[in-house]
């Protein structure tokens, strides 16, 4: 028999979405495997529904293409699964958990090996409950089934009694998952594992069987993440993404991913409840349409904070920038005024005329930023450039943070530094690099928080380094008296007049930034921000407050403006 061809790109998704379409672009590898599959699967019975109703009678088609992918994807003849991880994101209530359950109990059914182990790995205890009542469930409620496997509640395990195979769902920690000789893996909310800093190499552990099982699998199941993708979940949403559209080929990759189209998003079309079923390919069968009308209707009175909440999570919009109560308010015009250019400094200091330097932070379990802001030589809009450096020691201090950390230095916006003082050092070598590009401000350019380390301006006056004058800095006093940088930056975001690099790093920073009233003036500080870090966006203020004193462009050589400066 010849082996199969097939890809698991899907470059035309757009349209097939919008049409109702199946997304998986290939027919099953071995079609009467993915018929023995969907035998089984089509059998098991939905208890929690009225009527106890089989899987087959009210499985939408999208349901029967991905699990027919799964099973037949294996070749009999060789024992292996020609495609070998599984990612689907759907939205919230798409019948996520029944499905996950359902087929890791197909799996078990189906296996031929000994004492194999199936496993679906969920980041909560209620999360496994999801996943493991359905199977349960649709145990007890066939006899023939009943006598087939042992279920252990208080372990939440089935076990094969001819086998002796063995389906355990558990909450994940890296203790119950060492060890494992996993034949097939179902990974639940993957968006969740994407908070916990140890969540990859948790992973790459319970995956670890799969190397002497070729008939293995891996099925991811998640929602869009209700904060900024990060850590796990987002490198595997990226990976998914490009496999998809055919950017990376990965045969053995199958990404089913239920996000509106780039176009409908750029055009708010999400927003439009018509164009709700989308990313719900059960809308009127487990996502019931009145509900979800309803709650968009209370997240628009609500503001957009809500409605942010709502489209991540019923509707897989990811979030680029989360929105609190006591946001900033230049946070509502953040991503309009993203421009991609701007995030290479040398992108950046080729539009400028002159340039402020602001700088934030630098304690070891903190970050230190670094903001430049400049005219821009036509149009003398205001630009910003900002990068982010963070010892070592703050991966193991602030575990919360540390993905998201770790996203940043992938991005190349963050640097991780391994001794005290290099983060510094880096700081200065970017000053001086505007300099000698002659764009640094004449007088005042570079605004430091004036409660920040004096390794700061040690290193940027010291005479044998970068020689700044103590003249050109200037110490921005913070708290309320920040205000008129605060404002001045916010207004020149909301009328697109501050544009910047659109990098994921300040997304979230602005995103953690809280506001508190003093008065007639707001400030924001890293005590009123929580454990959140803002340093690059306070940076950026302390560049702005410099910016606003409208400085000289710096006097080019006569030589240089006859192009004979270099002879």
């Amino acid at each position: 028999m010849a082996a199969p061809t097939w890809t698991t790109a899907c470059p035309d998704w757009e349209r097939r979405i919008v049409a109702g379409e199946s997304l998986v672009p290939f027919s099953p590898l071995f079609p009467s495997e993915a018929s023995a599959g969907l035998a089984v699967f089509n059998e098991l019975r939905v208890v929690d529904m009225l009527g106890k109703p089989t899987v087959g009678q009210i499985a939408r088609l999208w349901i029967k293409d991905f699990v027919g992918s799964i099973f037949g994807a294996l070749d009999p003849e060789a024992e292996r699964r020609l495609v070998r991880e599984f990612f689907m994101l759907i939205s919230k209530k798409n019948w996520k958990s029944g499905l996950a359950g359902l087929s890791m109990l197909t799996a078990e059914t189906l296996n031929y090996r000994d004492s194999a182990e199936f496993l679906v790995l969920a980041p909560t205890i209620e999360v496994a409950n999801n996943s493991y009542k359905p199977a349960r469930d649709a145990i007890k409620a066939d006899e023939r089934l009943d006598a087939l496997f042992q279920v252990q509640d208080h372990l939440r395990t089935i076990t094969h009694r001819v086998t002796g195979a063995t389906l355990k769902v558990v909450a994940a920690d890296s203790e119950t998952v060492s060890g494992k000789k996993t034949t097939g893996l179902l990974v639940e909310e993957l968006w969740m594992f994407g908070k916990k800093p140890g969540a990859k190499n948790m992973l790459i552990e319970a995956q670890g069987g799969l190397a002497s099982r070729p008939e293995g699998f891996v099925i991811y199941v998640t929602t869009q993440s209700d904060e900024p993708p990060a850590g796990v979940f987002d490198e595997k949403l990226q990976y998914a993404r490009g496999v998809r559209d055919g950017r990376i080929e990965d045969p053995q990759f199958l990404p089913v991913l239920y996000e509106f189209p780039r176009q409908m998003l750029k055009a708010k079309q999400e927003r439009d409840p018509k164009n709700f079923y989308v990313t719900n390919p059960n809308l009127g069968a487990s996502v019931d349409i009145p509900f979800l009308e309803r709650e968009f209707k209370k997240a628009e009175v609500e503001g957009e904070a809500s409605i942010r909440a709502f489209l991540a999570k019923h509707l897989n919009v990811e979030i680029g920038l989360a929105l609190r109560s006591d946001r900033w308010a230049g946070a509502d015009f953040w991503e309009a005024a993203g421009e991609p250019a701007v995030a290479s400094l040398d992108g950046f200091l080729e539009r400028c005329e002159v340039v402020t330097a602001g700088i934030d932070g630098g304690g070891l379990d903190d970050l230190l930023g670094l903001t430049l802001t400049g005219r821009e030589k036509t149009t003398r809009r205001w630009l910003s450039w900002s990068h982010a450096w963070a010892h070592r020691i703050v991966l193991e201090r602030r575990k919360d943070i540390a993905s998201a950390l770790l996203g940043f230095e992938k991005d190349g916006n963050l640097t991780i530094v391994d001794q005290p003082g290099d983060d510094v050092t880096a700081v200065v070598e970017v000053i001086v690099r505007v300099r000698d590009a002659n764009l640094l401000a004449q007088g005042q350019a570079i605004g430091v928080d004036a409660a920040g380390i004096s390794a700061i301006v040690d290193a940027l006056t010291d005479p044998e380094g970068a020689a700044f004058s103590i003249e050109q800095i200037v110490a921005i006093s913070q708290g309320w008296k920040l205000n008129g940088a605060i404002k001045t930056a916010e207004r020149k975001v909301a009328g697109g007049e501050l544009l910047h690099g659109a990098t994921r790093l300040m997304a979230w920073c602005v995103g953690n930034a809280r506001i508190v009233q003093n008065g007639n003036a707001i400030s924001i500080t890293k005590a009123v921000s929580g454990t959140a870090k803002i340093d690059p966006l306070m940076a950026l203020f302390n560049a702005v407050s410099l910016m606003a004193l409208n400085p000289a462009a710096p006097r080019k050589s006569v030589y240089e403006s006859r192009g004979v400066r270099h002879i």
